[in-house]
């Protein structure tokens, strides 16, 4: 059978979430499984838009093919890249609250992560006055809209981050290779499909493999129930930084995050589960950045992580995760960052937190008003979807 190494795949990739090390509860196997859907679906998605003759942007995830602790607040884009090849890049600029690109050399794997030493936001690039852009890639040498392509370079990736879900408004981005525009590709073959069904395998292991690996990198070698000080993010993104840890928490206890509000123009937090996904953050408060949150009349932002509904409207939600990650993003920086712009951890008793919380009293938010957040946060995820 053509398909049968992508089947072996998926009978390796469900051995390799059965066998998770983090696998405590019936709710974290089934979430394992949900990730494999997710995964099957990517990959299958990843092979088949690996064209660099013929290249256009993929979306690389997204709710429903979630990976490597995706932020909720951010759209993903790729094109994959011959590093001797011509390449232009056309769109228009969203008003969005940050766009970035990024050409990576190599891939993710679960012994190392790509570099990305050419890495920019919009502010590094002309645009019209009508938010046109274009950008060149290639083997020659640099400027201000042309990146220059490493030996090694394998693929671009754009990276759109919202502020305000409900206002703001994607952009537009387009690639093609030079040499090739107004022209078409072969056409398929049994050889190809049979190559990309293989492929399409490699990448659903590696995959997981891979970012089963990545938090004990990062995260689990940290205390539990801390988080560091703001540090550049690793992976080459030279204007964002960020403040992970890890929880382990029982029902009756709750986490406080206060975290200034920053001047950076993006700042978000999120949980993620122990697949280093993104928890439910379309119908599930689990994400909140410095647009959406609510802040204090000192300037501070606290966040709530609970299990129970503790009735703030700064509840993080934690939906049945006794543990997870926790990320802060600070993007676009115009400046380094430093410890006192991170958060302080406070682990407290739920039955604590009006003694605990300054404005408790004005941080309240009825049922009514919750279930209407909640439903903002589905309408802005659905017409985002849409495009």
């Amino acid at each position: 059978m053509l398909t049968q190494p992508f089947a072996d795949s998926i009978a390796a990739a469900e051995e390799i979430i059965k066998s998770a090390p983090h696998i405590r509860t019936e709710q974290d196997l089934a979430e394992g499984y949900d990730y494999l859907a997710g995964s099957i679906r990517a990959a299958i998605q990843m092979s088949w838009a690996f064209e660099r003759d013929f290249p256009f942007f993929v979306q690389s995830t997204g709710p429903y093919t979630k990976m490597g602790l995706d932020n909720p607040d951010t759209l993903y884009w790729h094109a994959n890249l011959r590093p001797d090849a011509d390449y232009v890049v056309t769109g228009t600029r969203g008003t969005t609250r940050d766009l970035s690109f990024q050409v990576l050399n190599g891939n993710y794997s679960p012994t190392e992560v790509p570099g990305g030493e050419t890495a920019f936001d919009d502010r590094s690039i002309d645009i019209a006055a009508d938010g046109s852009y274009e950008l060149t890639l290639g083997p020659g040498p640099g400027g201000r809209n042309h990146i220059q392509l490493a030996a090694d370079s394998t693929m671009l990736a754009v990276r759109e981050v919202f502020g305000d879900w409900a206002n703001e408004k994607a952009g537009t981005v387009r690639i093609s290779r030079a040499d090739t525009v107004g022209s078409a590709p072969p056409a398929i073959t049994s050889d190809l499909m049979a190559k990309r069904y293989e492929v399409a395998g490699k990448m659903l292991v590696s995959r997981l493999k891979t970012f089963l690996a990545f938090p004990e990198w990062f995260y689990l070698n940290l205390p539990v129930n801390t988080m560091t000080e703001p540090r550049r993010t690793p992976g080459g993104l030279s204007t964002q930084f960020s403040s992970v840890g890890h929880y382990d928490l029982t029902d009756d206890q709750v986490m406080i995050l206060t975290v200034p509000k920053s001047d950076a123009p993006y700042h978000g937090f999120q949980l993620g589960s122990m697949w280093y996904l993104s928890l439910d953050y379309i119908n599930h408060q689990t994400s909140l950045n410095a647009d959406q949150a609510d802040v204090d009349p000192d300037g501070m932002i606290r966040l709530v992580i609970s299990e129970r509904d503790p009735g703030l409207i700064n509840w993080i939600e934690r939906t049945g995760h006794d543990r997870a990650y926790l990320q802060f993003r600070w993007q676009r920086l115009s400046r380094e960052m430093q410890p006192e712009d991170g958060p302080t951890v406070e682990l407290v008793s739920f039955d604590e937190l009006p003694d605990r919380l300054p404005y408790y009293k004005e941080s309240r938010i009825t049922p009514q008003d919750w279930k209407a957040r909640i439903a903002g946060r589905q309408a802005a995820v659905a017409e985002r979807m849409l495009g």
